[in-house]
C-alpha cells in the first residue's frame, strides 16, 4: 500500500498470529518489485492492541483468511468500521523446489497486488 499510495492512507498490517519475521519468499518477490519488506516486522491484532494501535480509529480491515476475517470481526464488532475478506491464495505449502515456491509467492503477490488497485484505484506514488 504504501508503495502506492505513499502516505495518503495509513496502513498497518496484522495477523491472527506474529512471527515477528517476514518469510523470506515474500522479501524476494516483493524487491522483484521494488517494494522492501526488509524492515517490515509481523504482528498480531493482539500486539496492535498491546502497543496502541486503537482499532477504532481505522475504516477498513482486509482480511486476506477467513481466520484473519473472522478474528476481525470478532474484535470490530462494537466498532463502525468494515472488515473486507479477500479470497487469496497462502503460498506457504506450494512447491517442492525454490523456483516453484518463488512462482507461488509471485501469484499471490499478484493478486494483492491486483486487489489494491481494484480498490483503492491507480498508484499516487
Amino acid at each position: 500500500m504504501k508503495a502506492f499510495y505513499g502516505h495518503e492512507i495509513y496502513v498497518q498490517s496484522a495477523g491472527v498470529h506474529s512471527e515477528l519475521e517476514v518469510d523470506g519468499f515474500s522479501v524476494a518477490v516483493c524487491e522483484e518489485l521494488g517494494i522492501s519488506l526488509s524492515g517490515h516486522t509481523v504482528r498480531s491484532f493482539d500486539q496492535m492492541q498491546e502497543w496502541g494501535d486503537d482499532l477504532s480509529s481505522f475504516d477498513l480491515i482486509v482480511a486476506l483468511s477467513p481466520a484473519s476475517q473472522r478474528r476481525a470481526l470478532d474484535l470490530t464488532r462494537v466498532y463502525h468500521l468494515d472488515v473486507e475478506y479477500w479470497p487469496i491464495m497462502d503460498p506457504t505449502g506450494l512447491g517442492a523446489k525454490r523456483d516453484e515456491k518463488l512462482e507461488a509467492y509471485r501469484q499471490t503477490r499478484d493478486q494483492i497486488r491486483g486487489r489494491i488497485l481494484e480498490r483503492f484505484g491507480p498508484p499516487t506514488a
